[in-house]
């Protein structure tokens, strides 16, 4: 039987992320990731991450949406066409499949997020 998933009872091993340094723009952007579920398809995902100042360019695939909550912090999206939405603790928001953009923390942001990322099917 299939349990009930709670993000504070669930022990998971924190992740070390790094962006890829042709995409920092500004700052140190260190990354922790603690995922506390996948799905057996491995297309959802849902946990904590938490990331520090810093800019960097973020390039979501055409498939893959990302639902978030922020816990902590501040930070900034700025689209590929100059869009700018600002976000705080408290804010929730989606990044669409196949965005564009720069992601910036002013702050340590820490949020919970629910990733779906279809694999597309071969031609």
């Amino acid at each position: 039987m299939k349990s009930i998933v709670a993000f504070g009872s669930s022990h998971v091993v924190q992740e070390p992320l790094i962006p890829a340094a042709d995409r920092v723009l500004r700052g140190d952007p260190r990354q922790q990731v603690w995922n506390h579920y996948a799905d057996p398809t491995a297309q959802f995902n849902a946990g904590t991450w938490q990331g520090e100042p810093g800019a960097w360019r973020v390039r979501y695939d055409p498939h893959e949406e990302e639902f978030c909550v922020l816990l902590e912090g501040e930070m900034t999206l700025t689209a590929a066409d100059g869009q700018v939405q600002s976000f705080r603790a408290g804010d929730a928001f989606v990044v669409p499949g196949g965005f564009e953009g720069i992601w910036e923390n002013r702050t340590r942001v820490r949020k919970h997020y629910a990733i779906m990322a279809l694999k597309s099917e071969a031609s």
